[in-house]
C-alpha cells in the first residue's frame, strides 16, 4: 500500500514537472529580460511552503550571477519593504494567485518602482494580472493523499526557478569559474578554483637532480625531501625523467652495483607530467587514470617547477 502510494505521487509530480513545457511561453522570456536589464537585486517572495522554495531559488540565483535575496510576504508589508528599490526585480510566488499577503505586495511594489514577475498557478489571479509578467506553473494535481498541502505545485515552482537561473546562466556567459569564485568553501569550490601550482612542491620542497647524479645520490635527495621520487633534468632545467623509490627498490633486486649508476640510465624517460597552472581536479583524475602516486609539474616551456603527490591533493580536501 505505501509503496503504491508513494509510485503515484512521484508520477504526478512528473507530470507536474512535464507539464511546464507546454507552458513555457514569451511571457518567461519576458521576465529573462527584465531580469537581465535588472540594475538592483531580483528579490524573491512568498508564504509558506513557496516561501521555502522561494528561499532556494534566491539561492541558486545569487550562487550563478544574479544577485537575489528572498524576502518573506508577511514581513515585507510589517517594514521589509525597505529593502526594495526602484532597480529591483520582484519574483512574487502564490499558488493560487490570491493569497492575501502577496496580494497586497503589487501595489506597493509599483509604488516604488520595481519591476514584478509572478509565479503563480492561476493565470487569472489578481496577482497574474497585476504583476508586469506572470509565469504559469499551474499543476493538474497535488498529490496529497488528503488533497491539502502543496506538493507537485511547489515541485513544479522549483523547476521552474532552475529554468530561469539556467537560462540565466547561458545569457549572462556564466562560466565555471564564476561558480567556484561564489563557493570557495567545501571540496565543490576546491575543485573549481585550486590549480596544481596551489598544491604542488615547490623550490627546495622537492627533489630535482641532474641527469648525471648517481642512483645512491639520488636516494638521499628523495628520503631528505621525504619524497617518493625525484624529477631528472638537465642543465636547463627541462623534465627529462623521473625515478621513483618504487624504481630504485625493484632494481636492487639485481645488485648494489645499480646505485653507483647515472639516474640517466634508469630513469623512466618523458614521464606523464602536468602543467602548474592545470586544475587540482585534472591532476587528481591524471594520478588516477595511470595508476600512479605522484606527478612532476613543469610550466610552459617544459621545465620541472614541482612535484605534486595525491598526498597533497587529499590533504587539501579536495575530495
Amino acid at each position: 500500500m505505501s509503496l503504491s502510494k508513494a509510485k503515484e505521487l512521484i508520477l504526478i509530480e512528473a507530470e507536474a514537472v512535464r507539464g511546464l513545457l507546454k507552458k513555457l511561453d514569451g511571457n518567461f522570456e519576458r521576465a529573462l529580460d527584465l531580469i537581465m536589464k535588472c540594475k538592483g537585486r531580483v528579490i524573491v517572495s512568498g508564504m509558506g511552503k513557496t516561501g521555502i522554495v522561494g528561499r532556494k531559488i534566491a539561492a541558486t540565483l545569487s550562487s550563478t550571477g544574479t544577485p537575489s535575496i528572498f524576502m518573506h510576504s508577511a514581513e515585507a508589508v510589517h517594514g521589509d519593504l525597505g529593502q526594495v528599490t526602484s532597480d529591483d526585480v520582484v519574483i512574487v510566488i502564490s499558488t493560487s494567485g490570491e493569497t492575501e499577503e502577496t496580494t497586497r505586495l503589487i501595489p506597493l511594489l509599483k509604488k516604488i518602482g520595481a519591476k514584478t514577475i509572478a509565479m503563480t498557478g492561476n493565470l487569472k489571479s489578481r496577482l497574474a494580472k497585476h504583476a508586469d509578467v506572470a509565469i504559469d506553473v499551474g499543476v493538474e494535481k497535488e498529490g496529497c493523499p488528503l488533497g491539502v498541502a502543496p506538493m507537485a505545485s511547489t515541485t513544479a515552482t522549483l523547476v521552474m526557478g532552475d529554468a530561469l537561473a539556467a537560462c540565466l546562466i547561458v545569457r549572462r556567459k556564466f562560466r565555471k569559474e564564476d561558480f567556484a569564485f561564489y563557493h570557495p568553501g567545501g571540496s565543490l569550490g576546491r575543485q573549481l578554483y585550486l590549480r596544481v601550482s596551489d598544491l604542488m612542491r615547490g623550490a627546495k620542497h622537492y627533489p630535482c637532480v641532474d641527469q648525471g647524479m648517481p642512483v645512491k645520490k639520488v636516494l638521499i635527495a628523495i628520503t631528505k625531501a621525504r619524497c617518493g621520487s625525484a624529477c631528472v633534468v638537465n642543465a636547463s632545467g627541462k623534465l627529462l625523467g623521473i625515478l621513483t623509490d618504487g624504481d630504485i627498490r625493484r632494481n636492487l633486486e639485481h645488485g648494489e652495483e645499480f646505485l653507483n649508476k647515472k639516474v640517466s640510465a634508469v630513469m623512466t624517460k618523458n614521464p606523464v607530467c602536468i602543467k602548474q597552472e592545470e586544475l587540482a581536479v585534472e591532476a587528481f583524475h591524471l594520478l588516477k587514470e595511470r595508476n600512479i602516486d605522484e606527478l612532476p609539474v613543469v610550466d610552459a616551456k617544459g621545465k620541472s617547477v614541482g612535484l605534486l603527490d595525491i598526498q597533497d591533493l587529499l590533504k587539501a580536501g579536495l575530495f
